[in-house]
């Protein structure tokens, strides 16, 4: 079956910070009293940021004092995304998305992007890259947009509504993070693809419903059938 929408992750996908979305949650939560390790916050990537928060919490000693907080260390997190999306150098797209997408729309096909971020955080990295502007991009959904976040495929099928498409198998979803694969493997996409450049290796991803599993973003033209398609991946 064609596929007529591929929908990206953002982070570590088709962005990319360095792993700063893991320092900033690490970051807030050393400014509450918890020290988290980087693997540990790796194991909720993907996730809402509220409920990545709080399983991070759950897991520790602290979890009776700061889960009452939960509230505010969000928003300690937000704040610094926000500050660290508008203006960190690291904060460019991953070498080859701009193409992709060109690609994909000459082909036909819808380009739509999700996130585990909230609006306010997701847009300033589409304002910053200029996706929408440039209209490289259809649509964009955020875990704040629907009612659960992933694994969930709430935000998937919005898109596929917002965009008029009612067969999930003829949905893409690319990711690097096991939520990303259980999302879209939980909304029926006809391809489930792991991006192993992210926070996951290929052997973690591997554990995790998939159809492919790829090095980056600049390799989907040839998974989804035109080898010949050459694509400028000079950043």
């Amino acid at each position: 079956m064609a596929i007529r929408l591929v929908v990206f992750d953002t982070a570590g996908t088709t962005v990319q910070d360095e792993d700063g979305v893991n320092r900033c949650i690490r970051s807030s939560l050393e400014a509450a009293g918890l020290t988290v390790q980087p693997a540990d916050v790796n194991t909720v990537m993907g996730l809402p940021k509220r409920e990545a928060l709080r399983r991070l919490i759950e897991r520790s000693s602290l979890a009776c004092e700061l889960l009452p907080r939960i509230e505010a260390i969000h928003d300690d997190f937000a704040a610094r995304m926000r500050a660290f999306y508008a203006s960190d150098p690291s904060v460019r797209e991953v070498s080859g998305t701009s193409a992709v997408f060109h690609w994909l729309h000459n082909a036909g096909i819808a380009v739509a992007v999700n996130t585990g971020f909230s609006r306010d955080i997701a847009q300033i990295i589409l304002d910053r890259l200029g996706w929408e502007r440039d209209g490289l991009i259809d649509a964009s959904v955020t875990s704040d947009e629907v009612e659960r976040g992933r694994p969930h495929p709430d935000m998937i099928r919005y898109l596929m509504r917002r965009l008029g498409i009612t067969n999930a198998g003829e949905v893409a979803k690319l990711g690097d993070t096991p939520t990303d694969l259980e999302e879209g493997h939980n909304a029926g996409c006809g391809l489930v693809i792991g991006v192993t450049q992210g926070t996951h290796t290929r052997e973690q991803l591997a554990e995790f419903p998939h159809t492919h599993l790829m090095g980056s973003v600049a390799e989907l033209p040839a998974i989804l059938g035109l080898n010949s398609v050459r694509l400028r991946v000079d950043g």
